[in-house]
C-alpha cells in the first residue's frame, strides 16, 4: 500500500469515525484489501469489523476506484448500517425490498453516477441477472461479504443464496474480503472455498471478550427458569423501569418468548418481545421502544440480534439453550460493547437438546446434516455440563487448540458452579443389532410414517388406545423391546436415523419413515399438494417480492377460471424462479423450471407483462 493511499485511510478514519488509529486487526484487513488482496477477516463481536472495508472504500473514492459492494444478510442490518454512514456523511445506499420504488430508483441512479462509496445489497439481490447486468456498468472497487459465516452449510446462518456470490467474480475485477465473528476452522476453511477466495490475507485476532463473564445455570423446569431469571435481571439492576443499560433474554421458540415476556411484565419489568411470527410493524416498535430505552428488557428468539449494536446490554441470558456454540456465542456476543462489565448465563437442561431437535429437523439434508446438528448439540452440552473455565471452551472450540489461559472470571473459575439437583434420569442403554433391526422391521410394516415416542412406547408393550390409529398394536413386533426403557429405545431410533437406515419426514411434526419406499394409500404428490396448499395459506401474499406475490395472484384467478388447481397453472418454484431471475423474454422464459412450451404459449406474455412492471431497475 502506497503511503498516499495509507494517507488516505488514515483521514478517512479521523474524518468520519472520528478515531485516530485502527483496533486489533483492523489495520492489516485495511492494508490488505487497498494492496488489491482477498481478504478473510475473524474478528470478535464489537471489535469494529464494519470498519475493515468502510475505511477502505472511503479511501477507494477519493482515488477515483469506485464503489464498494457489501453483501448483507438482513435488511434491518442494512438499514442500520446505511443509516450510520449517513449520518456521517459517507455517500451509501442500499437495495432491498421494503423500499419503495421512488427509493430504490434514487439508490439505482446513484449508483450508476458513480456518487457512492458504499451499496449494501442482500444476498438474494446480488443473484438477480438483472443487478449483475447493472454491476458491469460501474467501476466496482471491491466485494465485501458481511456475516460470512452465512456461506456454510456447517455454519448456524446457512443462507442458500450465499452460495451464488462467488459468480460475482466473473463479472468483477475487484478483491473481496469476507467478514465474520463466529467461525470455527471448518467454517472458515468452507468461506475461503466457496467465496473463491485467492491467497487471501488472514486477519485472525484473539476471539476474547475479557469484559464479558460466562455462567451456566442447569435448571429442567420453567418455574424455577422464571424466577432464576427475575434473579438474574434483579441483580444486573434491570427489574426496574427506570435504571442505566439493557437486557436481552432469548427463547428457542415464539410461544415461550411471550409466555417469558408476560411473566416479566406482572412482576413489573419492563419487558416486550420479539420474533418472527409478529407483524413487521409490532416487531418494528419493540425493536424501537427496546433502542430508545423505553423497554429495557427484550425476550426474544434468534430472530433479532444479528448486527445489533447497542452498547450498554448489560445482561444476555439464554433462557432455553440454543443449537450450538457458534450461535450461543454470537448471541452472547451483543453484551458489553462498550467494554464494560457484563453477564452471559446460559439455562440448560436435557429437554433443551430434544427442542433444538425438533426445531432443526426440516426432513431435508439426510445424514450429512443429522450429523452436523449432533455434533452442535454435543458441543452445546459440552459446555454446559463440564466443570471447565467457560472462556477457554469457547476459545478451544473456535481455534481448536485447548489448554488456554482461563478467564478467572466465569462460574467454574470463581467456584460457583451449581449443581443439577433433579434427580438424573435412568442411564440409556444401547440396543443390540438385533434389536435395531426390529425397529427398522417394523417401521416397514406401517403403511405412513410414524412419530418416534408412539414406535417407541408400542416397540415396549403399551396399550394406549392412540396407538390403535396407526395400526401400532398389531404390529408383529409389537412389545419386543420391553426390557428397554423408551429413553433408551428412542436414541436408538435417533441413531438409525442418522445413519440413514430411517428418514425423518414432516417438519412441525417429525415422523420416521423407511428411506425410498413409498407411503401407501396416500401418493406422495398428493402429500406435496398437502403440504403446498397448507404452506400457501399460511402465508398467503407474503412470499417474495412484488413479481412473486402479482404473479401468485395471477396464477390463483387463472385457476379460478379454467376450473384447475393453482399449482396446475404452475407451481410456486416457479414463480420464486421467475422473481429471482426476472426474465425478459420467451427465450429466457423456457429457461425457468417448471415453464414448458404450453404453459409458455399460454401465460408467456401476461408472465413478461408482470415482470415489466416489477423489474429492478437497471
Amino acid at each position: 500500500m502506497s503511503e498516499r493511499t495509507r494517507a488516505r485511510a488514515l483521514a478517512s478514519l479521523a474524518e468520519h469515525f472520528g478515531h485516530d488509529g485502527f483496533r486489533p486487526g483492523q489495520a492489516e484487513a485495511v492494508e490488505g484489501t487497498l494492496d488489491g488482496r482477498d481478504v478473510v477477516v475473524l474478528l470478535p463481536t464489537g471489535s469494529g469489523k464494519s470498519l475493515c472495508y468502510q475505511v477502505p472504500a472511503l479511501a477507494d473514492a477519493r482515488g477515483g476506484m469506485g464503489t464498494t459492494l457489501v453483501v448483507s444478510p438482513l435488511i434491518a442490518l442494512m438499514q442500520d448500517q446505511v443509516g450510520a454512514l449517513r449520518a456521517r456523511g459517507v455517500r451509501a445506499a442500499a437495495l432491498h425490498s421494503h423500499q419503495g420504488d421512488e427509493e430504490q430508483r434514487t439508490a439505482v441512479r446513484e449508483f450508476l453516477r458513480s456518487e457512492l462509496d458504499l451499496l449494501y445489497v442482500s444476498p438474494e439481490r446480488a443473484a438477480k441477472e438483472s443487478f449483475r447486468r447493472m454491476l458491469g456498468r460501474v467501476p466496482i472497487a471491491r466485494l465485501a461479504v458481511d456475516e460470512a459465516h452465512c456461506v456454510s452449510q456447517w455454519g448456524h446462518d446457512f443462507r442458500p443464496d450465499y452460495l451464488r456470490i462467488q459468480e460475482l467474480r466473473e463479472i468483477l475485477d475487484a478483491p473481496v474480503m469476507a467478514l465474520t465473528a463466529t467461525a470455527t476452522a471448518p467454517v472458515l476453511e468452507e468461506i475461503e472455498a466457496r467465496l473463491g477466495l485467492r491467497d487471501p490475507v488472514r486477519v485472525y485476532t484473539g476471539l476474547e471478550r475479557p469484559n464479558l463473564t460466562f455462567a451456566v445455570r442447569p435448571l429442567r423446569r420453567r418455574d424455577a427458569r422464571l424466577a432464576a431469571l427475575r434473579d438474574e435481571l434483579d441483580g444486573a439492576g434491570l427489574l426496574a423501569r427506570r435504571g442505566v443499560g439493557r437486557g436481552i433474554v432469548y427463547c428457542s421458540t415464539r410461544k415461550t418468548t411471550e409466555a417469558v415476556a408476560k411473566d416479566l411484565r406482572s412482576a413489573g419489568c419492563a419487558a416486550t418481545h420479539y420474533h418472527a411470527g409478529r407483524t413487521p410493524l409490532a416487531r418494528e416498535r419493540a425493536q424501537q421502544a427496546f433502542e430508545a430505552g423505553r423497554t429495557r428488557v427484550l425476550v426474544a428468539t434468534n430472530a433479532f440480534g444479528m448486527g445489533v449494536d447497542l452498547p450498554d446490554i448489560r445482561l444476555i441470558v439464554h433462557f432455553q439453550t440454543p443449537g450450538s456454540l457458534e450461535a450461543y456465542y454470537q448471541e452472547a456476543g451483543r453484551a458489553g460493547r462498550d467494554g464494560d462489565a457484563a453477564r452471559c448465563v446460559l439455562f440448560f437442561g436435557p429437554g433443551d437438546l430434544t427442542t433444538q431437535r425438533r426445531l432443526m429437523s426440516s426432513g431435508s439434508g439426510g445424514v450429512a446434516h443429522e450429523a452436523r446438528r449432533e455434533q452442535g448439540l454435543a458441543a452445546m452440552a459440552r459446555y454446559a455440563t463440564e466443570d471447565r473455565c467457560r472462556q477457554e471452551m469457547l476459545l478451544a472450540h473456535f481455534t481448536g487448540a485447548g489448554g488456554g489461559a482461563v478467564c478467572g472470571r466465569c462460574d467454574a473459575c470463581s467456584g460457583e458452579v451449581e449443581v443439577d439437583e433433579t434427580p438424573p434420569a435412568p442411564p440409556v442403554r444401547t440396543l443390540a443389532t438385533a434389536d435395531c433391526e426390529k425397529i427398522v422391521a417394523a417401521v416397514d410394516r406401517l403403511s405412513r410414517p410414524v412419530g418416534r415416542i408412539p414406535l417407541a412406547r408400542a416397540l415396549r408393550g403399551s396399550k394406549s388406545k392412540s396407538l390403535a390409529r396407526g395400526g401400532l398394536l398389531t404390529l408383529p413386533e409389537y412389545g419386543q423391546l420391553a426390557d428397554y426403557d423408551e429413553a433408551s429405545i428412542v436414541a436408538a431410533i435417533d441413531e438409525l436415523l442418522v445413519s440413514g437406515r430411517l428418514k425423518r419426514t414432516g417438519r412441525k411434526y417429525p415422523t420416521v419413515w423407511i428411506p425410498g419406499k413409498a407411503i401407501r394409500g396416500e401418493s406422495a404428490a398428493r402429500a406435496r399438494g398437502k403440504a403446498g396448499s397448507a404452506g400457501r395459506k399460511k402465508s398467503s401474499g407474503r412470499f417474495g417480492g412484488p413479481i412473486a406475490r402479482e404473479l401468485d395472484n395471477y396464477r390463483r384467478r387463472q385457476a379460478r377460471t379454467l376450473k384447475w388447481k393453482a399449482y396446475m397453472v404452475f407451481p410456486r418454484r416457479t414463480v420464486l424462479a421467475i422473481d429471482r431471475e426476472e426474465p425478459m423474454s420467451r427465450d429466457a422464459l423456457a429457461r425457468i423450471p417448471g415453464l414448458g412450451p404450453s404453459r409458455i404459449e399460454r401465460f408467456g406474455s401476461d408472465i413478461l407483462d408482470v415482470v415489466r412492471r416489477h423489474r429492478t431497475p437497471s
